[in-house]
C-alpha cells in the first residue's frame, strides 16, 4: 500500500474512533444528567453544563479532520460515504449532548418542584430508552452495520410510547394541582430532549446506512416528489400500463 494511502487510511482509523468516543461520552452524560434532574443536584446541573465544552471540543476536533481529509486526500466512493457520514454524525452527537445541557438547565428551572413517582419512573425509563438507542447507533456505525442501524428506527418507537405516556401523566398531575403550570410546561420540555436524542440516534442509524450501502432514505421521499411532478406534468393522466 503507498505511503499516502496508509496515512489516509490511520486518518479515517482517528475519525472512528474519535467519532466512538464521543458517542460514549454522549452516552454517559444521559444518565449522569437524569440523576442531577432526579436528585434536585444543581452543583452536578453546572458542572454537567461547564463539560458540555469537552464535548464541544471533541466535536470541533472530528470536523476540522474531516475537511483536512477531504481536502488533501480526495476520497472517493465508500471513503468519501465515511467522512460524509462522519460530519454527519458528529453534528447529532453534539446535538445529543446539548440536549442533555438543556435537561441539566431545566433542572435549575424547576428546583423545589416534587414530581410524582409515576413522572421520575417514566423520566428514568425515558432516559434508559435514549441511552440504549443512542448505545445502538454507535454499534451500528463502530461495526458498519447497515441492519442494526435501519432497525433503529423501530426500536425508537418504545421511547415514543414512554413519551407518550409521560406527557399524559404531566396532564394528570398539573390537573390534580400538584405540579403548577410552569414547572408543567418545563417537566414536558425535558420529555421532549430525551425523545429528540431518540430522533438523533435514528438519524445516525440512517446515515449509518448511507456509508454501507451508499442509500440515503431521503431518496424515497425525492422519488414520490419527482413522480407527483411526472404525474402533474401529463395532466394527471396514468401513462399506459403504469401503476
Amino acid at each position: 500500500m503507498p505511503e499516502q494511502r496508509k496515512s489516509f487510511h490511520q486518518e479515517l482509523d482517528e475519525i472512528r474512533d474519535d467519532l466512538v468516543r464521543l458517542g460514549a461520552l454522549v452516552g454517559e452524560v444521559i444518565p449522569r444528567g437524569t440523576q442531577i434532574l432526579l436528585a434536585n443536584d444543581m452543583s452536578g446541573a453546572q458542572r454537567l453544563i461547564e463539560d458540555d465544552d469537552i464535548l464541544d471540543e471533541l466535536s470541533l476536533r472530528i470536523e476540522e479532520k474531516c475537511y483536512h481529509v477531504l481536502a488533501l486526500q480526495q476520497p472517493m466512493a465508500s471513503d468519501l460515504r465515511a467522512i460524509v457520514t462522519a460530519m454527519w454524525m458528529t453534528s447529532e452527537l453534539e446535538r445529543s449532548g446539548d440536549l442533555m445541557v438543556n435537561v441539566a438547565k431545566g433542572a435549575r428551572r424547576i428546583y423545589g418542584v416534587e414530581m410524582a413517582p409515576r413522572l421520575r419512573g417514566l423520566i428514568e425509563r425515558m432516559s434508559e430508552e435514549a441511552c440504549r438507542l443512542m448505545k445502538l447507533a454507535i454499534d451500528a456505525y463502530a461495526e458498519c452495520n447497515a441492519s442494526l442501524g435501519v432497525a433503529i428506527a423501530d426500536i425508537d418507537d418504545q421511547l415514543d410510547l414512554i413519551h407518550g405516556d409521560y406527557i399524559e401523566a404531566i396532564f394528570e398531575t398539573h390537573a390534580s394541582s400538584h405540579v403548577g403550570l410552569q414547572p408543567s410546561v418545563q417537566l414536558a420540555l425535558i420529555g421532549r430532549y430525551y425523545e429528540r436524542i431518540g430522533d438523533h440516534a435514528v438519524n445516525i442509524g440512517q446515515r449509518v446506512q448511507y456509508m454501507a450501502t451508499g442509500w440515503m432514505p431521503e431518496r424515497t421521499g425525492v422519488a414520490r416528489l419527482q413522480a407527483r411532478r411526472a404525474f402533474a406534468d401529463t395532466g394527471g393522466e396514468v401513462e399506459p400500463g403504469a401503476t
